[in-house]
């Protein structure tokens, strides 16, 4: 269920592969406990035009999950991914992540319809 998705600078990928940055995404999430390995979905969108001030690259997660965690686990996972990112590219001088709740009342896939 969970879907992270990766925004970034086009530059970004010059530094390191699209495959192994959603892989680190991947495998923190994986190491978080909070979802099944199976169920996690990770997608990257590079953007070769934007405006970050002085800034030249930057990076920024989206997490999209099910409803029903607590702040404290939201937090540790944000934080999680963002050190992976940091430390994987050190280069980098924006990287951020939020997460966002899907509401179970309105939330719907193929499988339930």
């Amino acid at each position: 269920m969970p879907h992270f998705i990766i925004d970034c600078s086009e530059n970004v990928l010059n530094q390191e592969s699209p495959e192994i940055i959603m892989q680190k995404v991947y495998d923190t999430a994986v190491a978080s406990n909070l979802f099944a390995k199976g169920d996690i979905k990770i997608r990257i969108n590079q953007f070769k035009y934007y405006n970050i001030g002085d800034s030249d690259s930057f990076i920024h997660v989206f997490g999209n999950i099910m409803e029903g965690r607590s702040d404290e686990q939201k937090l540790k996972i944000s934080k999680a991914i963002v050190l992976a990112l940091k430390t994987m590219l050190p280069k980098v001088p924006i990287i951020s992540m939020n997460i966002r709740d899907f509401e179970k009342a309105n939330y719907c896939n193929r499988t339930m319809v």
